[in-house]
């Protein structure tokens, strides 16, 4: 980072702190908020607002990363969706952070937009965060999404991770091929994902 680009950052940075402050937070960087256990539900507004007025990737990060918080569910999906549809294709780790961040938040509001977002192979290993925030979704449709979204080498284990976690019994005959995939962390997630599903139904056949 330049000289010139370090000064931008600490004055968007600055600006957060002082926003911050106004609502009863001290913090000395948006990042403390990033590193800290305790809850700050205060700032969720505060950060919103601010989210696409800063413009330094860096301080615009740790806002999204402050915002991947439980407080912020339902609130965040749009915000976010619209920010890492903004954000250059360039900014790997920027788009990753966001879709990190729906992962946690993301709210059927944005199932349709987030599901054609997933499909889009540009935006490359974001992707996977973006599958994963399907499981957050109560549209019966985000099952047979992510059973598509198997065929998919690219993000299939992420897919299997997703319909473990929503136990999506309809699944299960989708998933076993999988428990001899060349990679052993899918044949792994397989295998999670089947037991869950399992267990769910009583361990079953």
């Amino acid at each position: 980072m330049s000289d010139k680009d370090f000064q931008k950052a600490f004055q968007d940075d600055l600006m957060v702190v002082k926003a911050l402050q106004k609502v009863g937070i001290e913090v000395h960087s948006v990042y403390d908020l990033v590193n800290t256990s305790q809850s700050y539900e205060a700032a969720i507004p505060v950060l919103l607002k601010l989210l696409p007025e800063v413009k330094e990737e860096v301080i615009k990060e740790g806002i999204v990363r402050a915002l991947t918080v439980k407080e912020a569910r339902c609130l965040a999906s749009r915000p976010l969706l619209n920010e890492f549809k903004l954000a250059n294709l360039s900014q790997v780790n920027l788009k990753w952070a966001i879709g990190n961040a729906l992962s946690m938040v993301a709210a059927d509001d944005v199932f349709e937009e987030l599901v054609e977002l997933a499909k889009d192979k540009k935006h490359v290993q974001a992707r996977e965060m973006l599958i994963l925030a399907l499981t957050n979704m109560k549209n019966p449709r985000a099952v047979d999404v992510l059973i598509e979204f198997l065929k998919d080498e690219e993000v299939a284990g992420h897919a299997i991770m997703a319909l473990g976690k929503l136990k999506a019994t309809k699944a299960e005959k989708a998933i076993e091929p999988f428990l001899g995939h060349q990679k052993t962390w899918i044949r792994k997630e397989a295998s999670k994902a089947l037991a869950k599903i399992k267990k769910s139904r009583g361990g079953q056949k």
